[in-house]
């Protein structure tokens, strides 16, 4: 299969906590990107779904809000970050760099 993800990636392992319309839930972002990332949790979310989302930085919290690229049942899904602003993009992007 071919690679389709254009941004670097980092793995770590950061809690967070996430909300839907419908459900919400607690886990941990194992990848991020400036443009998206994946989260272990046991929650059930649906492909296309909004959802809003606090991650737990070591030295703050930052939330986001995303749609779901895809979810495995009992393992986790996939989010592409949908930006308020470009600050919160820069913001994000500060983060990630601090972290390598």
């Amino acid at each position: 299969m071919q690679e389709r993800r254009t941004a670097e990636r980092v793995r770590l392992n950061l809690r967070t906590r996430w909300e839907a319309l419908t459900t919400q839930g607690r886990g941990a972002v194992t990848d991020l990107s400036p443009s998206g990332c994946f989260v272990l949790t046991g929650g059930e979310v649906s492909v296309g779904e909004l959802i809003r989302m606090d991650i737990s930085f070591p030295e703050e919290i930052v939330s986001v809000w995303g749609q779901v690229v895809y979810a495995v049942a009992e393992i986790g899904f996939a989010l592409r970050f949908n930006f308020g602003s470009v600050e919160q993009q820069v913001a994000l992007n500060r983060l990630l760099e601090s972290l390598n």
